[in-house]
């Protein structure tokens, strides 16, 4: 009774607010209805216990709730993010100059060894190739986007992302190219294919290196493509062109200045790097609102962090890179995520056949939440072109125009 009593008083306090199309039901049977519209999501309290995650409704508890199975929560994960984003709001909307994820100063502090890198990228990445085929384009390109004119499907969007890296670098054929982070080859296959480029492409990922070099034989491209199953640190040589796609996430903010020192190192006089990465809109360099970063730490993208746009041209250039370009891609991958949760949904029983079920769940919120995030503002997507800090080559273009041939 006492329970009931807290949720009427917690929905009476939600209406006053808002009106979200939003059932709560509970284990006896009774539900609340927070709309007199038709619900669009429904909230299954199943015992007394979890109703402590509605009455404080962070995207986080939530998120905990509906992952490990303390909520049932039925509905499109983009409307589950939204009514949730709105039932978080509603408790107080969060300053973004605070600390929106208490760990983060120690979380900071913790060591990105290979071995922990290593571990957190198998979690993340080694789910299974199907798994992630099931809801990818074609290509299985696990980064964002770039939609010319916002009409493209996913597949053409993707192409026209790694053509659109590959040409901002000027890539030339008989140039060799690293590619950091390369998941299942898809750039480094094209960069040779329609480039010319002779590339190395390196991951952390089993799953991802072996299918990747199924994909490199298949294509005939085994004397131009190599695929190293290797951490960026151990790498030596020297390349004309390199990128780092989805990959600099997962590096440690406080390890930045040693990463782009060590492209620095490994790019050749008059040669050209590229990073595309996420990055957080909060200056004090923490998390996302409402506790949707502290899901992702937990849940995602163990050891993961984000920096603020200027600490990653601040790092590069203590790095000893010049940033020459700066592109703010973030509407690409609000709408890249989106494409991603609708195939999520649209092939949700086959998904359930790859991986067990509170991972599947942890993926379909995740990616929706995600899209939420890059549609508000609260994480964004760079890609920085850059080269050795002081360099003037001939053979650097005066403008941009050859990026848009």
């Amino acid at each position: 009774m006492f329970t009931e009593m807290k949720l009427s008083a917690w929905s009476t306090g939600v209406r006053s607010k808002l009106s979200l199309p939003l059932r709560v039901e509970l284990w006896n049977g009774e539900h609340v209805d927070l709309s007199s519209d038709p619900p669009r999501v429904t909230i299954r309290v199943p015992r007394p216990s979890s109703l402590r995650y509605l009455l404080s409704p962070t995207l986080y508890n939530l998120g905990r709730a509906y992952v490990e199975g303390a909520l049932e929560i039925r509905g499109r994960a983009a409307d589950m993010i939204r009514i949730g984003s709105e039932l978080a709001a509603a408790k107080g909307k969060p300053d973004r100059r605070s600390n929106l994820l208490g760990a983060i100063p120690l979380r900071l502090l913790s060591p990105h060894t290979r071995q922990k890198d290593a571990e957190a990228i198998r979690y993340h990445y080694d789910v299974s190739n199907d798994f992630y085929a099931a809801w990818l384009d074609p290509n299985m390109v696990y980064s964002c986007a770039y939609f010319e004119d916002g009409t493209e499907d996913l597949a053409s969007a993707q192409v026209k992302k790694i053509d659109h890296i590959l040409r901002k670098i000027d890539v030339r054929p008989g140039q060799s190219l690293l590619d950091i982070g390369c998941g299942w080859g898809a750039l480094a296959i094209r960069a040779a294919q329609h480039f010319g480029a002779r590339c190395v492409g390196i991951t952390l990922s089993e799953n991802q290196a072996a299918l990747a070099r199924e994909r490199v034989a298949q294509a005939g491209l085994d004397k131009q493509v190599e695929i190293r199953l290797q951490d960026y640190r151990d790498l030596s040589g020297q390349f004309d062109r390199i990128t780092s796609v989805g990959m600099f996430e997962h590096v440690g903010v406080q390890h930045l200045p040693e990463y782009f020192a060590k492209i620095d190192s490994l790019l050749a006089p008059g040669g050209v790097v590229m990073n595309h990465g996420i990055t957080t809109t909060d200056v004090a360099n923490r998390s996302t609102p409402y506790g949707g970063g502290e899901f992702i730490d937990q849940y995602v993208f163990p050891q993961g962090e984000l920096a603020h746009l200027s600490a990653v041209i601040k790092a590069m250039q203590q790095g000893g890179l010049e940033v020459r370009d700066v592109e703010n891609l973030r509407r690409h991958y609000a709408r890249t995520c989106t494409l991603w949760t609708e195939n999520f949904e649209n092939r949700f029983d086959t998904i359930g056949q790859l991986t067990d079920a509170r991972r599947q769940r942890i993926w379909h919120v995740y990616l929706a939440g995600c899209a939420y995030a890059f549609a508000h503002d609260w994480i964004s997507l760079y890609q920085i072109v850059g080269a050795k800090a002081g360099e003037d080559p001939a053979q650097i273009p005066w403008s941009r125009r050859y990026m848009y041939p």
